[in-house]
Order: structure tokens, then sequence, then C-alpha cells
């Protein structure tokens, strides 16, 4: 088992005023040659917008990209004629292909939103471009692995698909419980998030928005710290 541990505070950051933004890998102005992606996860941005601000219509393509919204509302408009809003508890993925325009928008005016930003590389390029939100079943993270995303035509129930064999699961561990992760495929590789808590994961210790890359691994075990902890675990071909 080999891991690369990247603690918070050590990823890019840029305060816009309306946006104060998280880097885990290289993006805009942030570069870092040994951060710019792990496997097929390109980027990891952990956003939090200002009251009635956001990102204006901008184009995407050939990309897998997934919103998860921790705090607030966000709101979607895209040119393929999506209008939604999506909440704290609901993944969105959209699948840029061949060319998609969208906006994303902080629904409410008196408070912030804050969202997980986060773009896979596809298996396959200029496919027909694609939305999808589901609203996460929270009951299912307790002390387990809670998968919410797949590869498509995996079939299971209650999640998102994207182009890519990639797997990303939630767990809401109870303090000092532990859970093993066993990987989908052979050669995958799992960077581990800590949305919330302290956990520990073969020694190292891991704090609030922490992240682990786990690779050379079949399963691993993933212990919460005495407050317990959330963790997202993206697991992705590293080819």
């Amino acid at each position: 088992m080999k891991t690369i541990y990247h603690p918070a505070d050590s990823r890019g950051h840029a305060n816009h005023g309306w946006l104060n933004t998280h880097h885990t890998f290289s993006f805009a102005s942030y570069y870092d040659p040994e951060r710019t992606h792990f496997g097929v996860l390109r980027v990891l941005n952990d956003d939090e917008v200002a009251a009635g601000r956001g990102f204006g219509s901008h184009p995407h393509d050939n990309m897998e990209i997934i919103s998860i919204p921790l705090e607030g509302d966000l709101e979607h408009k895209d040119s393929m004629g999506n209008t939604t809003v999506i909440k704290e508890g609901d993944i969105q993925v959209m699948s840029a292909g061949t060319g998609v325009v969208h906006s994303e928008k902080n629904k409410h005016t008196d408070r912030d939103v804050k969202f997980l930003q986060i773009w896979v590389f596809p298996d396959e390029r200029n496919v027909e471009p694609r939305y999808d939100q589901i609203h996460v079943d929270e009951t299912k993270e307790r002390n387990a692995w809670h998968q919410v995303l797949t590869p498509k035509d995996a079939g299971v129930e209650g999640a998102v698909w994207i182009h890519q064999d990639a797997y990303f699961s939630i767990g809401r561990l109870d303090a000092d419980e532990a859970i093993d992760y066993t990987l989908n495929k052979p050669g995958h590789g799992v960077y581990l998030f800590v949305l919330e808590g302290s956990a520990e994961v073969d020694g190292q210790q891991l704090g609030r928005r922490d992240g682990l890359g786990v690779t050379a691994a079949e399963t691993f075990a993933v212990k919460a710290g005495d407050k317990g902890a959330r963790i997202l675990a993206m697991e992705v071909p590293m080819n």
C-alpha cells in the first residue's frame, strides 16, 4: 500500500471576494507540478460562493464534471436546457462531451453556498453531453460506504454515472468506528477527502479537508477520530 498525503492547508487558494476557493490539484493560477492530478481525477475544488453571486456562462468539453453541495443551494443552467437547483445532499453530474455551456449561481441572497466541484477525465471523447442529479440517502452512509457514483451500466440504484471506470462513495463514521474500503478494480487508486471530522488511514492522521491518495492496495481500513468523520472516497483508474 502506498499513500500520498495532502494537508488541507497545502492546497492552492484564491479569494476573489465573491469566490473563496481551495484547489487540491493544479487549477487556474495555482500550479504545482507534483499535484496536477490523481489518476484520472483532474480537479477537486472546494468552493464557497457569496450570496447572490456565481459563475457566469462558460464552456466545457470532454470532461466529466461532478458537483456536490455541502451547504446551501446552487442554481444551474446549461445549453442542454436544464435549469435546476442542487442542494446539500444532492450530487450533480454533467458529461461535457462535444461541448456544453453552463452557469452556476448561489440561489440565495442572504447566505453563502459551499460545494465541491470535481473533474474526471472521460474514458471516451466527444460523447453527447448529458446531465443528471440525485439526492443521496444519507442513512446508507452510517458506518458504511454508500456508493453514489459509478461507471455507465453498473446498475447501482441511487447512484449517478459518468463516462469513466470510477466509483465515488461517501461514509459517515461514528466516533472511533473503523470500516474497510475494498477497491472495485485492480490497479485503481482511491483519493479520500475528509468532509468533516477526522480519521486515520495506515497510521496517517487526517483532519477536516485533508486528502489522502491510496494506491497499490486491494483493501484498507479507515478509522474515525473521537468526533466521527464524513469522508468522500473517489476510486479512479490510475492510467
